[in-house]
């Protein structure tokens, strides 16, 4: 049942589907596919792999543009330290744009019928579909960025319709969520539009030939706030609930728990008096995409949710028009029977995320900790589970302890069986751990895990000041360390910071809760990166099952020592030693100075650039065929995988501004330039027009475009530009001085995964880890070294780097790997390294020349480097420092 031992590591590889999570036990697989794996996905992916081998053939030119502008296109984008960042999106979140596009472009799917043809299991009948309209379901992962998605499809959408004479698509949207909490998240995104400009979801102006930024042009409208209506350019941001259109739609029996307030309670009083409906506004456009968040809650064809996007649908279709599409994102489309929807064509388990560190890594108690829980015989709830909630407050503590350091706030997240022993359970908690007193919040949830209004009589006024602080528990701001809820909020309450989860209840299927929705309140990450973080689950035996019942889908759960006396779940805190006693922080420190960069780049010199000065041997001008002419490929000069392509239209007419703008961004990024697109544009094009061939072009043949995407061509024009762009920019000053220094005892605490680790008595930090075992055996032998004083690894938090030329010509950063103090007067920078590559020549030359620098403004301490390769450190095992100063000379 686990995953392929294959399975990259990284979210943002292209996954092969031949490595994608598969049901392995075939037992399982006869009783529960349905269940497990949804049943267009296997045949889609496979097919979906193809067309991007063939880069997206038969797809509209828009699509085309779109896809390779997301995808296949480098995105630099600026932080705010002044420095850039390269900005991908997930594969998950490419494989469902990919898979969306390819069913509407390529294979002109419109309804059920059409997208039955992709049944792989031989069980789907046109019964299992409710609508009559297009429709795809997206499964992703909690925390796989489905907010995202929604961005891009909402953007294809507006472009597909505005610059495709014959798009069915649209230009109005309605995006709909299923609680006030999504759509306070989803507004924060939507909001001026932030969404679209802070991703890189808009083609720069003038690629393939259009104006993107320009043309985006939409109205937000949230709720019933409603500015403008245009007969297209809208996006309609509401609950579901708003778009009832007065009494057009009956309430059903089965809707008794949407009008609670969180839901979306019908308002009463001003605001139903305003007299714009949404709902009478979206069933009067002519044309619409729906978009919808959370989206299970959007499947029973009884539902008023559902007759309202059908009533829509049928109001379009009088009109001679339909409801364009429907694109419905959610961790579990499933049904209350536990299949997974039809309509689902794209899907990124909950199994696959954990193992790219997308979410945290559910850890649940080993036997032997799990032995010593006892439910005792009493018939008040919390001294019967006063064990199991003992257990939960002791991880979350050494939880707490270990995140406090890094500025964060760890939350526990306790579930039980109704509101008495809720409250129960929150004045146990308050009255038994002091920690904890004012601590509590308390949310009573109906039984759809909404939070309810009439269960605890609460005015509207104490239900927002509740929807606030369930919003801001993160933060460090609110007061609030648990939660306690009669059951979990099933979507939407997207805080990060719940690292301890204890369930106190039995679940059955009447609840119509799934196991991914009781881990998913605790699955969010607290920290950025591919980094290993956890959370605990403890609970009762029927609590405790039900979780693990997720394992038929492939999840592994973690079983570690839990209770006293055990390891923190969390992912290693790395930080000064200040509550050592052995430690003397002050003798241990070490002050390095920073200096002013010496290389720096001189951007206003790019208008002076001229390429043609530079030694290069011009490409030869070959004649293709018509053939070869009208599909036009781009390779990466290093790795050979394909980056653009280019694919003549109809009439045979090809953008050349494309290719010269592909050309300009990948010179930028393999630079870092920030700025200097427009005027780096024009000397692409020059040269390439005048200068690159061994003839003058015209840029306007395809046969020109074909010469340029040939590997001679490509790497001749970029190599010279690279040459020539550095040659002009980079500058070097001839001097430095100090500007600061770093002092290693103020270094702030950060987190590393889970390694090999060494605790040193000669560091002001907490632990050594390194980079490679070599490391490790490095700080080992400072540790004996009886002539160090003190010595400390050159963590990234330090942030101690120096600016260097690298061996392509470029500005790189160095990070040397060790500060050792030999005395108040004398400190040594260390490199080491097991394998040597083509750069170690020109960092030691930088360190040899900061030495120089440092030595020559400041006569305290004087400071000096030694580079130590492990092959020489096996081999003479110097046993002390000096031993190895003597004996290791290179770059000396």
């Amino acid at each position: 049942m686990a995953l392929h031992p294959d399975f990259p590591e990284s979210p943002y590889v292209i996954l092969d589907p031949a490595l994608r999570w598969f049901p392995a036990d075939e037992a399982l697989r006869e009783t529960s596919m349905d269940k497990l794996l949804p049943p267009m996905v296997p045949q889609l992916r496979k097919q979906i792999q193809e067309w991007r081998t063939s880069h997206y053939v038969g797809a509209a030119e828009t699509s085309r543009s779109l896809l390779n502008w997301w995808f296949n296109t480098p995105h630099l984008m600026p932080k705010p330290d002044g420095t850039v960042a390269e900005f991908q999106y997930y594969f998950a979140q490419r494989e469902a744009l990919e898979t969306i596009i390819y069913l509407y472009d390529v294979m002109k799917v419109r309804d059920k019928y059409d997208l039955m043809r992709f049944d792989s299991s031989g069980a789907v009948s046109t019964g299992m579909f409710d609508e009559t309209w297009r429709r795809f379901v997206v499964k992703m992962a909690t925390g796989a960025g489905k907010t995202k998605v929604l961005s891009l499809v909402l953007a294809w959408s507006f472009f597909h319709k505005l610059y495709e004479p014959e798009s069915e698509l649209a230009r109005n949207f309605l995006v709909i969520t299923p609680n006030i909490i999504v759509l306070d998240r989803i507004y924060k995104d939507f909001k001026g539009l932030n969404i679209f400009f802070d991703d890189p979801v808009l083609p720069d102006n003038g690629i393939d030939g259009h104006n993107w930024h320009d043309d985006f042009q939409l109205t937000l409208h949230v709720q019933d706030e409603v500015r403008v209506t245009r007969s297209t350019g809208n996006i309609f941001l509401t609950n579901i609930h708003r778009v009832y259109a007065g009494n057009d739609i009956p309430a059903s029996p089965n809707d008794e728990n949407t009008m609670e307030y969180f839901l979306g309670k019908r308002p009463t009083g001003a605001t139903t008096e305003s007299k714009v409906d949404l709902g009478m506004i979206v069933r009067d456009i002519d044309e619409l995409v729906v978009l919808n968040d959370e989206a299970h809650h959007i499947h029973d064809p009884r539902m008023a949710w559902f007759k309202s996007i059908e009533d829509i649908h049928n109001r379009l279709k009088q009109k001679g028009a339909t409801l364009s599409l429907q694109v419905d994102t959610t961790a579990t489309p499933k049904h209350n029977n536990g299949a997974i929807f039809v309509q689902t064509i794209a899907d990124y388990p909950l199994v696959e995320a954990i193992s790219q560190n997308i979410v945290k890594h559910p850890v649940l108690p080993d036997a032997a900790s799990r032995a010593k829980l006892v439910e005792s015989q009493s018939a008040k709830y919390t001294e019967k589970y006063s064990d199991y909630i003992h257990l939960g407050v002791i991880e979350w503590r050494k939880a707490y302890a270990e995140h406090e350091k890094m500025g964060k706030k760890s939350i526990l997240f306790v579930m039980t069986d109704d509101t008495k022993n809720c409250d129960d359970v929150a004045s146990y908690l308050e009255g038994n751990y002091p920690d904890l007193k004012d601590a509590v919040l308390v949310i009573h949830t109906k039984n759809n895990g909404d939070i309810s209004e009439s269960v605890t009589g609460k005015s509207k006024e104490e239900l927002d000041e509740l929807r606030k602080q369930a919003n801001i528990i993160d933060s460090l701001d609110s007061p609030y360390k648990v939660v306690v809820s009669v059951m979990v909020l099933k979507e939407g309450w997207d805080v990060r910071n719940v690292t301890t989860i204890v369930g106190l209840r039995p679940y059955s299927a009447k609840s119509n809760i799934l196991p991914e929705q009781t881990l998913g309140r605790g699955l969010r990450k607290m920290y950025p990166g591919g980094m290993e973080e956890y959370v605990s689950v403890v609970g009762t035996d029927a609590f405790m099952d039900f979780v693990e019942s997720i394992q038929a889908e492939g999840v592994v759960l973690e079983r570690k020592p839990m209770g006293e006396g055990t390891g923190p779940k969390t992912p290693l805190v790395v930080e000064i030693d200040n509550e050592n006693v052995k430690k003397d922080i002050d003798d241990l420190d070490i002050e390095i100075p920073v200096m002013t960069p010496r290389v720096y780049r001189e951007y206003k010199n790019l208008s002076d650039l001229d390429v043609t000065t530079f030694g290069y041997a011009k490409v030869a001008y070959l004649q293709f065929s018509e053939e070869a002419q009208r599909e036009i490929i781009f390779k990466d000069i290093t790795t050979g995988e394909v980056t653009h392509t280019t694919i003549l239209d109809t009439a045979g007419i090809i953008d050349y501004r494309s290719v010269i703008g592909y050309f300009t961004q990948t010179i930028m990024k393999d630079l870092r330039l920030v700025s200097g697109y427009d005027v780096l544009y024009g000397k692409v094009k020059a040269f390439i027009q005048n200068d690159l061939f061994n003839q003058p072009v015209v840029l306007e043949d395809p046969n020109t475009l074909r010469n340029l995407s040939e590997l001679a061509a490509t790497k001749t024009l970029v190599e010279t530009f690279k040459k020539a762009i550095n040659a002009l920019t980079i500058q070097d000053k001839g001097d430095a001085e100090i500007r600061d220094s770093i002092k290693l005892r103020q270094t702030r605490p950060f987190v590393a995964k889970e390694q090999a680790y060494l605790i040193p008595t000669k560091s002001v930090f907490n632990r050594i880890i390194g980079d490679s075992h070599f490391e490790l055996l490095f700080a080992r032998f400072l540790e004996d070294c009886s002539d160090v004083i003190s010595y400390a690894k050159n963590y990234m938090a330090v942030h101690f780097k120096l600016d260097y030329v690298n061996a392509d010509g470029n500005i790189s950063d160095y990070y040397p790997d060790f500060f050792v103090k030999l005395s108040e007067k004398q400190i040594y920078i260390v490199e080491t390294k097991g394998q040597e590559d083509l750069d170690v020549p020109l960092k030691m030359q930088r360190l040899s020349q900061w030495c120089e620098d440092i030595n020559h403004v400041q006569s305290d301490i004087t400071y000096d480097f030694v580079y130590v390769d492990m092959e020489n450190f096996e081999q003479y095992k110097p046993t002390s420092f000096r031993q190895l100063i003597d004996g290791f000379k290179d770059f000396k």
